[in-house]
Parts: structure tokens; C-alpha cells; sequence
């Protein structure tokens, strides 16, 4: 599966946070002339497109995961970075349980546990052990009253508070953890860079869809490729001819591999063509 936090990219209305402020920090340690004020602006995509095209990527000025790492491996290169050792165990740490939609904050011997919105399953929240990279107080809007980036090289991923509470305990997200955000105040002071951070617990990994399959997977392909404007026909979950036909369109559109099949590639390109399609911001 391949995984994706937000699609950061140029839009009429900017989209804004820390993540793209973390984009552009890296972009100017690379020597791109850009102003870093969060703000995804045009600037900022003609320095993603030409960082794209020095490295072999399309120059499609959207930043996704190849692009996120990339751009890591030539900034950690250029400023000779290295995370990092693990915390002793003193200080504190986060697990955080998918299964359960919980965070658990413990620091000398005492834990509390909160519950917590996740990645949903088109964007699931990366499972692996890392660490607390950036923090940013206040960054607003739907990353909340704090935002703790952490260390997975492809995107933005982070724990924040969100301006969305109802959204709390669901799978909603581009992977990022949310918490409420008097939660995330509590634990934001207590955590500093370098916190270890568990995520732990199963995500989803869409199936390969082809000719002859059915399910509700279908239903939903069938439903965004529609969205799309490549699929007129009936929401029926069949995977046939004409649901084929459609996959090849969009597949030949997208200029990726043509064979009307849906695997890991062709769900990430369907995933960033909805999130341009309905301005999906969030992260």
C-alpha cells in the first residue's frame, strides 16, 4: 500500500499549516527562493515542480509521498541530520493503538490514555516506531491548537488537535492522529522532540480489483470514479466491462500504467484525484 498524508498543493483558496511550513524550511536549505510562511503559494509550487523535475518525478507541483521523500533524503543529506537516540525510560513516550483509537502518554511510571481520530482507510496512519520531529503552537484551522510532527520520511504525518471534534474515535483522517485539543495541550508541553512514538495495530490494504470482482470495494471505485466523471453507469458493485473502461480512462489520463486493473498504485492516484476533485484539505 502505498501512503499518503495530505496532498499539499497550489489552490485558489491556499491551503495552510505547518506541514507545508516544514515544506518550504527544506526547500530553502536546499537553495529554492522561497518566503517560509505556511502558505502554499505559487512561489512555493514552481520550487516543488522544479525540485521534481531535478529528480526524475513528474512536475505535477503537488507534494505526495515520492515527492516527501525526495525531498528528505536530499535535506537530510544537505544538512546532515540524524535523529535522535531512543529516550531513556524516564521520559516520556506515545503508543498509539489504531485497533483501539486510543493514544496512550506515559512519563515516569504514570499513563493516561485518550481516545483519538485516525486514518481512514484509502489514507491509513503509518504503523511503526518513530519519534517527535517538530512542534508548532497554535497552528489553527483543522490541525488544532498544537501540532507534534513526526519522524515517517514520506509526509507530513503528525499528532494535532483538530477543529473538527465530532470527528474523534472515527477513521476519518489523511493518517494524522487527532485529539481533542484540550488533549493535545496536556501532553504537548510534557513532549519533547525526540519523544519515541508507537503506532501499533491493523490498518486496511485495498484489494487488487479486476475484471470479474464484486463487493462493496467495487461499489466505492465505482462511486469515485463517477465522481471523477469517468463511470456513468449503475453503482452496482460488479467489477465489468464498462467499470473497466473506465479504470483504462482514468488510468491513461493520470498517465500511469494502463491495464484497467485497480492495485496499490492506481488507488494512491485515485486517493490525490478526489482530494483535488472535492478541495479535501484536512489533514
Amino acid at each position: 500500500m502505498i501512503y499518503a498524508s495530505r496532498f499539499l498543493r497550489y489552490e485558489e483558496d491556499p491551503m495552510q499549516g505547518p506541514d507545508i511550513l516544514e515544506l518550504q524550511e527544506k526547500l530553502r536549505a536546499l537553495g529554492y527562493k522561497i518566503t517560509a510562511n505556511g502558505i502554499f503559494d505559487t512561489a512555493t509550487r514552481t520550487a516543488v515542480m522544479s525540485l521534481q523535475e531535478a529528480n526524475g518525478l513528474p512536475a505535477n507541483g503537488i507534494v505526495g509521498p515520492e515527492t516527501w521523500n525526495i525531498l528528505n533524503i536530499l535535506w537530510m543529506n544537505q544538512a546532515k541530520v540524524h535523529l535522535p537516540e531512543a529516550l531513556q525510560a524516564s521520559r516520556p513516550s506515545i503508543l498509539i493503538n489504531l485497533s483501539k483509537r486510543r493514544l496512550t502518554f506515559t512519563i515516569n511510571g504514570s499513563s493516561t490514555t485518550y481516545r483519538v481520530a485516525i486514518g481512514k482507510r484509502s489514507t491509513p496512519s503509518p504503523l511503526g516506531n518513530w519519534v517527535i520531529v517538530q512542534k508548532t503552537v497554535d497552528p489553527g484551522g483543522p490541525f488544532g491548537a498544537r501540532w507534534m510532527r513526526l519522524s515517517v520520511p514520506w509526509g507530513g504525518y503528525g499528532i494535532h488537535g483538530t477543529n473538527n471534534p465530532s470527528s474523534i474515535g472515527k477513521a476519518v483522517s489523511h493518517g494524522c492522529i487527532r485529539l481533542h485539543n484540550e488533549d493535545v495541550i496536556k501532553i504537548y508541553d510534557q513532549t519533547p522532540i525526540g519523544t519515541p512514538v508507537s503506532i501499533i495495530g491493523d490498518h486496511y490494504s485495498g484489494r487488487i480489483l479486476s475484471l470479474g470482482a464484486s463487493g462493496s470495494d467495487v461499489r466505492q471505485l465505482q462511486r469515485d470514479l463517477r465522481k471523477l466523471k469517468y463511470y456513468r453507469s449503475s453503482i452496482d458493485g460488479q467489477f465489468g466491462p464498462k467499470t473497466r473502461q473506465a479504470v483504462i480512462a482514468f488510468q491513461t489520463d493520470q498517465g500511469i500504467g494502463v491495464d484497467g486493473v485497480v492495485g496499490p498504485y492506481t488507488y494512491f492516484v485515485l486517493a490525490r484525484a478526489l482530494d483535488i476533485a472535492n478541495k479535501n484539505f484536512e489533514p
